[in-house]
């Protein structure tokens, strides 16, 4: 993404992470004025924060360090609690903030897909294949998701828009099959990347999981090492739900990276913070709607900016 392009989805980011009823910050500032930092202002902020998904452990974490500072006469005023604010969220975020790096020595990188249904699984695998066209990599698309003829087409459409390779088989196919054929094609063809679709699935469908454990085992006997990224695509509206499917599909296939979609029509972005301390799993991209500049990678200094601030802060990070 050039500078401008990042820049651009930066100030989408901040507008689109503020509820309606205005931002953490500019609550707090609207609330307190000028006045100390006191236990009431304090209150308002968990309040906020909890409303906001951050989550109990997250928020006590951060109110703890901030009381801290309060008790030391280093807060005066609502400016240097936001501003202290922002750096204890991005020093939360920052250990998860790590962006996708495809290894060329891997040819092809096979990247398998998964989460539940409507997490945005088909938009972000077509994002990524126009992403790593850009970078000039030849990318393959594997349609996996053999229960739905729509998955196929969907894909289909996105390989075409992203001048990527499609694999697919018939509706009722068994989709490791349809993974081994493709990481095949995907080497026959000197392709770069190979993007691996799933059919979306709940969490607690002991079947389905185990079908993706076979897909995942399948692409390793295909190619060791494979698949060399397993992402998780995750909907920001499931707040604390959006939690417990992490932590399931973790345990079943080995999540390797995160991709969180649908911040734009969320009020509950401090999510994020609950599933960076608790899982610690690298957040790789994130989603703020259906344009395709819309997708970018997590920076937890601009994302604690935004949750903070919201709209009404409009520099460049």
């Amino acid at each position: 993404m050039s500078g401008e392009a990042k820049t651009g989805f930066l100030q989408r980011l901040r507008a689109r992470l503020t509820p309606k009823g205005g931002s953490i910050g500019a609550n707090l500032a609207r609330l307190f004025g000028a006045r100390r930092i006191d236990a009431e202002a304090l209150e308002e902020l968990e309040t906020r924060l909890l409303a906001a998904d951050v989550g109990v452990e997250v928020t006590e974490e951060l109110l703890e360090g901030l009381r801290k500072r309060v008790a030391r006469n280093q807060l005066s005023d609502v400016d240097a609690l936001l501003a202290a604010l922002r750096d204890d969220i991005a020093a939360v975020l920052a250990p998860v903030a790590k962006p996708l790096v495809v290894d060329r020595a891997q040819k092809p990188f096979a990247i398998l897909v998964v989460g539940v249904n409507g997490s945005g699984k088909t938009t972000t695998i077509g994002k990524l294949a126009q992403r790593f066209g850009r970078d000039g990599l030849r990318v393959v698309l594997a349609a996996g998701d053999t229960f739905r003829a729509a998955a196929v087409e969907q894909i289909g459409i996105w390989a075409e828009r992203t001048g990527a390779e499609l694999v697919a088989q018939a509706t009722g196919a068994d989709p490791a099959a349809v993974a081994f054929d493709a990481l095949s094609a995907a080497r026959s063809r000197g392709a770069d990347v190979l993007i691996a679709d799933t059919a979306g699935r709940l969490q607690a469908q002991a079947h389905l999981m185990e079908e993706l454990r076979k897909v995942r085992r399948v692409l390793g006997k295909a190619a060791p090492g494979a698949p060399h990224e397993v992402l998780l695509v995750l909907d920001a509206n499931q707040g604390q739900n959006a939690l417990v499917q992490a932590k399931m599909f973790h345990e079943a296939v080995g999540v390797t990276g995160l991709v969180l979609t649908k911040l734009d029509g969320t009020a509950r972005g401090g999510i994020v913070l609950a599933i960076a301390r608790q899982l610690g799993l690298p957040i790789r991209f994130i989603g703020i709607g259906e344009g395709a500049d819309d997708f970018g990678e997590f920076d937890a200094a601009a994302f604690a900016r935004a949750l903070v601030d919201g709209s009404s802060d409009t520099r460049d990070t």
